[in-house]
């Protein structure tokens, strides 16, 4: 896991796609954060990836850094703890503009069953399950 959330910070941007009915969802996100030996992701509740997410928890992030690309497949499983927000929050100080641990809209999210594939033209596939 540790090279999967490397990778992820080192590109700053990652693209998470979602389902919502039939149609296939993406769209750029920027938060990983280690909480309890777990890789979570942070959204809003009140914006459609969350009710996409909800829904369908199986989800797909694709990150792309020098010349190698990481997607990362697996299910979301929210986590409603304080503590977990708090600590996104801490990882991401840029978020208390617009969120905090206690406004009933910050959610974060952990991956389940994941798994990280790493590639390149360069290489064969690396494939990391957390």
């Amino acid at each position: 896991m540790e090279r999967t959330v490397k990778f992820l910070k080192e590109a700053g941007t990652y693209y998470l796609a979602t389902v919502d009915g039939d149609q296939a969802r993406v769209r750029p996100f920027g938060t990983v954060n280690v909480f309890d030996g777990k890789l979570y992701i942070q959204t809003g509740k009140s914006k459609d990836v969350s009710r996409q997410i909800h829904k369908n928890p199986k989800v797909e992030i694709c990150a792309f850094k020098d010349g190698e690309w990481l997607r990362l497949a697996g299910e979301l499983v929210e986590d409603e703890r304080r503590e977990a927000k708090v600590s996104m929050l801490e990882a991401y100080p840029s978020l208390q503009n617009m969120y905090s641990a206690d406004d009933g809209n910050t959610e974060v999210f952990y991956f389940k069953d994941a798994t990280a594939t790493f590639s390149s033209f360069t290489h064969a596939p690396e494939v990391v399950k957390f």
